[in-house]
């Protein structure tokens, strides 16, 4: 039997991995959807582009969640996907900090080790925190609660998922509770400053901010990807997004190419289209914007919310990226180099002085041409800078380009010596080219700086339109944007099968 909703086409704005999970999950459900993406290939930020013969991924280089039972494996299940294409890693990354002291991050028992030699048994009681509180974050996480709740129907169901979780773990929920309000620094302590370096440098890329801002209970969360396993898929990253869209397909859903959405109409509140750069208009009886709020608020002009109508919904502490993409001849590398790297040179970190490289594997040999590997570099970048400089003096903005290119092609060769001599293509990238690409607003990536755990967005923005990305919860990385899918599909479904044909109006 037909949803009710079917009448009521389901637009989704943006084939990124959240709207391609949302919209997936909905397909399935037997909800009419279309996906609407900008580009010419699915993925967004965790999109892999073609260039001269490489394929490089544009953004996110590390895939997690892939355990059995983890976000990842749920995903495949409720999708209908046998299992993804590719290979798990041996370990998850190497970081390099100042001092020349190299860690290698262990999902197995290694990593133990790994940290009592690089740290000093001064580490073991930080260590032994931030694994129970991911252990108890992570099994909150995988039950996709309603969080924040927006209507009290959510607030009940948070209050009945929070307790049973509670329930599970009495002696944990006191000392839990403080760290919700706390920041990691004060779980450090009085660690010595190698480690504090490691855990600034490991949360910068995973929280978007450093131990004294990251709020507790987030920031433990975001320390275990590695021990979660890392994953590397088959054509990059790209792939999982490739495999989400044939699953939508497969599922009765259409996902069509250069279609920019430009605007969604409303009546009495609620869509009833929307308009793309091509001239077409799709009929909608709901929206799903796989978008950051600042581009949801565009898109809604004069009829946009009161709280999408302020100038904070790019936050000041946001971050974009420099990225260099690079084709290397293999030969440059030794036959067992790890693929990814941390590199920590200095303070503040961003701007050249911490970066992160991945390499595609060795057999993986679709990311490249015979004899060379796809390498990304990126370090993060404040996003202010590039647009004043590209509208004021662009001269000055391609020098600095150049600039940070060279410096960054430098301080990766402690990584990769002669990197320079040995690529074959040096493609440089800033937030100006995130935009571009990505579509979204100033080239904003990451996700808000996780200083507390109220600062995620709430997903739905007005009747029949939502958010889903990482700007909700449970915000950053591949694993966290696909359970914010799984979330908003559930409520939408959820809401239908209540005879509510308008959820939460």
């Amino acid at each position: 039997m037909k949803n009710l909703l079917n009448n009521h086409k389901i637009i989704i704005i943006g084939a990124g991995i959240g709207g391609l999970t949302t919209g997936t999950l909905l397909a399935r459900a037997g909800f009419d959807v279309t996906v609407l993406e900008a580009h010419v290939y699915p993925g967004g930020c965790a999109g892999t582009f073609f260039h001269r013969d490489y394929r490089f991924d544009a953004g996110a280089t590390l895939a997690g969640g892939f355990y059995p039972g983890g976000p990842m494996d749920m995903l495949a299940q409720a999708a209908g996907i046998s299992g993804w294409d590719g290979e798990p890693a041996p370990e998850a990354m190497t970081v390099h900090l100042p001092d020349g002291t190299t860690v290698t991050r262990y999902g197995d028992d290694r990593r133990h080790a790994a940290r009592r030699e690089a740290f000093g048994v001064a580490g073991e009681s930080f260590w032994r925190w931030q694994e129970e509180t991911a252990d108890a974050m992570w099994s909150l996480a995988l039950k996709t609660p309603p969080f924040p709740p927006q209507r009290f129907m959510e607030a009940k169901a948070l209050a009945q998922t929070g307790l049973r979780w509670a329930l599970e773990r009495p002696g944990q929920m006191p000392r839990l509770a403080l760290d919700g309000v706390r920041s990691v620094a004060a779980r450090l302590g009085d660690a010595p400053p190698r480690l504090r370096q490691f855990v600034d440098g490991q949360l910068l890329i995973s929280a978007q901010t450093t131990a004294r801002h990251a709020n507790a209970l987030y920031g433990a969360s975001a320390l275990d990807l590695p021990r979660r396993g890392v994953f590397h898929l088959r054509g990059g990253m790209g792939a999982l997004a490739q495999s989400l869209a044939d699953a939508l397909r497969a599922a009765g859903g259409k996902i069509l190419y250069r279609q920019e959405v430009t605007a969604i109409q409303l009546h009495g509140g609620k869509p009833t289209s929307v308009s793309t750069k091509r001239g077409h208009t799709f009929p909608a009886g709901m929206v799903v914007a796989n978008l950051p709020p600042a581009n949801i608020a565009q898109l809604m002009g004069t009829a946009a919310p009161s709280h999408l109508r302020g100038n904070n919904l790019i936050p000041r502490d946001g971050w974009g990226a420099f990225m260099v993409y690079v084709g290397l001849d293999s030969a440059a590398l030794p036959p067992d180099a790890p693929l990814h790297h941390q590199l920590l040179a200095g303070q503040p970190l961003g701007e050249g002085n911490s970066l992160f490289l991945s390499l595609s594997p060795a057999w993986d040999t679709a990311r490249a041409p015979a004899g060379h590997r796809a390498l990304t570099i990126s370090t993060h970048t404040r996003l202010k800078p590039w647009w004043d400089l590209l509208q004021r003096d662009p001269n000055a903005y391609d020098a600095r380009k150049a600039e940070y290119t060279t410096r960054i092609i430098a301080l990766a060769e402690k990584i990769i010596p002669n990197l320079r001599e040995a690529s074959a293509l040096v493609l440089p990238g800033t937030p100006v080219t995130f935009q571009r690409f990505t579509r979204r607003m100033d080239g904003w990536v990451g996700g808000y700086p996780q200083t507390n755990l109220f600062r995620l967005w709430r997903p739905q923005i007005s009747p029949n339109i939502w958010m889903v990305g990482d700007s909700i919860f449970p915000g950053q990385s591949v694993a966290a944007v696909a359970l914010g899918g799984i979330r908003i599909a559930s409520a939408i479904i959820s809401g239908q099968n209540k005879n509510n044909l308008y959820f939460y109006t």
